[in-house]
């Protein structure tokens, strides 16, 4: 078993399609397909089930992902010590984000991360899921960090540390009975239709809470994945939206309101796996944000 083996396996498995994988590998597809088969006639199983859209995992499969990322982990951890010997750092840092993160300026940190360390590729990936399914990510080992936001806390081998928070402010419709107010009691929304985020997403997980807390009721009449085009979906009246300020560009056609009686603040938080020990790419980006290190024998980082 070689190590291209592994390499090849764990594209296919988190790629779930052959093309996806072989543009990550950056070899022909054929290539891909022939190492998979050298594997699977090596352990005598198979370890895909293979259709003309996608593959998925066998329980053989299954089993052994977890294996060969523990594998290729340690591989990479060999790599890093030896470019740290010589003054650099190399690899791939796989970084989970939200599809929007405006409270950080995302791209002038990589920008700098990359200037004093160029050999590193960084992959940016986002989850369908949001911020759940980044730490889902994370806790498989599909993830070096993330930056997500979870209210509730996260899922078990996952750490967080919070970098700040952004409050969500009411925004409705300059037409609407409430746009003349500057402020408004939670107790008055109930009945309204909302715009928000699918369950997973941190800014649905405070608003869920905040009318659970208070016994409301609360009607979502459309889900959205994208921050951004939330204020345009209050505009065009399919409902209200409780939405970050910075998120909320200025419109004579939308106006927004401070929500009392309830804590609406969504937190930004930086998440790492609690059973990987950090990559140097890891820890140097880490380190840039002004974040703590985790280590294997410090467990205790949740903030």
């Amino acid at each position: 078993m070689e190590l291209k083996h592994l390499e090849y396996f764990l594209a296919v498995a988190e790629e779930k399609n052959f093309t996806r994988a072989a543009r990550r590998l950056h070899v022909v597809q054929s290539g891909v397909s022939a190492t998979i088969k050298a594997l699977e006639h090596e352990l005598g199983v198979a370890l895909l089930y293979r259709s003309s859209r996608h593959v998925e995992l066998t329980e053989a499969g299954a089993a052994l992902l977890p294996k060969v990322r523990a594998a290729l982990d340690a591989v990479q951890e060999a790599r890093d010590a030896v470019a740290e010997a010589e003054g650099g750092i190399r690899g791939t840092l796989r970084i989970g984000t939200m599809t929007s993160v405006t409270m950080i300026d995302l791209p002038a940190l990589l920008g700098q991360f990359h200037r004093l360390h160029p050999d590193v590729i960084l992959r940016l990936m986002a989850a369908p899921s949001g911020s759940g399914g980044l730490a889902n990510s994370l806790a498989e080992g599909a993830l070096d960090l993330a930056f997500v936001s979870l209210p509730g806390g996260p899922p078990a081998g996952v750490a967080l540390q919070e970098l700040g928070s952004a409050p969500l402010d009411l925004v409705v419709p300059a037409t609407h009975p409430l746009a003349g107010r500057s402020e408004v009691p939670l107790s008055l929304l109930a009945g309204e239709p909302f715009v928000d985020f699918p369950i997973g997403y941190g800014n649905r997980t405070v608003t869920d809470s905040a009318f659970a807390a208070a016994g409301i009721d609360r009607q979502v009449v459309i889900e959205i994945t994208d921050i951004a085009t939330g204020p345009a979906y209050v505009q065009q009246g399919l409902g209200i939206a409780l939405l970050p300020r910075f998120a909320v560009p200025r419109s004579q056609d939308l106006r927004q309101l401070t929500v009392t009686e309830a804590d609406l603040n969504s937190p930004v938080a930086l998440a790492v796996s609690k059973s990987r020990q950090p990559t140097a790419a890891a820890r140097a980006l880490m380190e840039m944000a002004g974040v703590d290190l985790p280590l294997r024998h410090d467990l205790d980082w949740q903030k």
